[in-house]
């Protein structure tokens, strides 16, 4: 039971009779080596894939809820492009290089300020330790290969407490 954190990448991979053959996916969904009769690869639209996943790392969380939600957080899938993932990494890489200053005999004034923990129904600690900035680390790497991705895919945030 807790906060769990889920970011997603959608590819587009119908293929429709005037796709050109170069252009065609071909999808195979198989169990135990044999093809699954019960899901029909021509049906398939979207390939979704889970590319970053969070424990308790709620001060991410609420970045999400407060600039991706409208301030709702309500466990939905959220539809998160570029810009947002620029932003979110600027302001990640700016709490990372803040990490070790003090300012006016205060440590964390960047997480503090672009990435604040939040209190919440089993959503983990709200200190920023070594726990937080491992999170922030990880999540600037799966930015960074999301922003690289110039393909046709589209990426989503959700999450369940």
């Amino acid at each position: 039971m807790g906060l769990d954190m889920y970011f997603a990448r959608r590819t587009y991979v119908q293929n429709w009779d005037h796709t050109p053959l170069e252009d065609r996916h071909k999808i195979t969904i198989e169990l135990g080596g044999k093809s699954r009769a019960d899901i029909k690869p021509e049906r398939i639209t979207h390939i979704v894939e889970e590319v970053g996943y969070w424990r308790k790392f709620n001060a991410l969380h609420n970045w999400f809820v407060q600039n991706v939600q409208n301030g709702i957080d309500n466990c939905g899938e959220y539809y998160v492009d570029h810009a947002v993932m620029e932003k979110l990494l600027q302001d990640l890489e700016q709490v990372l290089a803040d990490k070790d200053v003090v300012t006016d005999n205060e440590r964390n004034v960047k997480a503090s300020q672009l990435l604040p923990t939040a209190q919440g129904f089993f959503f983990g600690g709200t200190e920023y330790d070594d726990y937080y900035y491992e999170m922030v680390d990880y999540t600037i790497g799966v930015l960074k290969e999301a922003i690289a991705d110039t393909g046709r895919s589209t990426y989503y945030y959700s999450s369940s407490w």
